[in-house]
């Protein structure tokens, strides 16, 4: 399903269904930190039922599931559900998932006692979803919205892979990050007070394939590209990391987190 926001990309569609397939092989890569610092809160733990919005392939609820808590994984793409179903029926991990766009998603009021939003939050309609996730929250219920980036300023290879995907892609604004917090709308302080911030470095390992399968797998290349243009910048990708990286190595990133209580 394409999706257009015109703050993104200059408006250029993207399907994050495309990537499905790289997605559900190349983007589960976060470091267990990531989801421990979540966990320390008291937050997606046993006793729990946790709502994942924009799952992708089930990134969250797969990751966090030994951690007890019952899991609902959406997302606006069917064949990202698709993937998310696969992985975690074959990892014998048993998490609803339904396809749905976090504006349109429906529960009843007070179901979730958490609401994660996990690279993605910046896709939605915050007058619309924002109110939503309030109602959909149990009293005292959270919202976490995690984000995690390469930071290209001092990484010499994202920088490198970054402008190989601009080669190609110009209209492409998911490069250039900067370490900054998790951005919050003014619009969230009707319905939550920010209860917790958190910023922190870390560096994620790949080999050359799994880098290039994670490059590959972002919206300015397997979600936006066509099928014999994506053939053209893989090979040169592949080219640019065999002269400029070993095998294995690791790459600077960047996690921001907050998490908001519902009033």
């Amino acid at each position: 399903m394409d999706i257009f926001k015109r703050e993104i990309d200059g408006g250029k569609a993207f399907d994050w269904g495309r990537a499905s397939t790289d997605y559900a092989k190349y983007r589960d890569i976060y470091p267990p930190v990531f989801f421990e610092k979540v966990a320390e809160r008291g937050l997606c733990v046993k006793g729990q039922k946790v709502l994942d919005l924009g799952t992708g392939t089930g990134v969250v609820p797969r990751s966090v599931y030994h951690y007890g808590a019952e899991w609902v994984g959406s997302d606006i793409s069917e064949n990202q559900i698709s993937q998310a179903r696969i992985l975690a029926e074959k990892e014998g991990k048993k998490i609803e998932f339904v396809v749905s766009s976090a504006e349109d998603i429906d529960f009843p009021d007070g179901t979730f006692d958490v609401i994660t939003a996990c690279q993605c939050f910046f896709y939605f309609q915050y007058d619309v979803v924002l109110p939503k996730l309030a109602r959909l929250l149990k009293d005292g219920g959270r919202l976490v919205i995690l984000f995690m980036a390469w930071v290209p300023a001092d990484d010499a290879l994202a920088k490198a892979s970054e402008e190989l995907v601009l080669k190609y892609n110009p209209d492409w604004s998911g490069g250039g990050y900067e370490r900054t917090p998790v951005f919050v709308p003014e619009i969230a302080e009707k319905y939550f007070d920010i209860e917790a911030r958190d910023q922190y470095d870390l560096m994620v390992p790949f080999t050359r394939e799994s880098w290039n399968g994670r490059m590959k797998a972002c919206r300015g290349v397997g979600a936006s590209m066509t099928p014999d243009t994506i053939e053209k910048w893989e090979a040169e990708h592949m080219k640019m990391l065999r002269e400029n990286a070993p095998e294995a190595f690791e790459v600077l990133h960047h996690a921001a987190s907050a998490v908001l209580k519902k009033r």
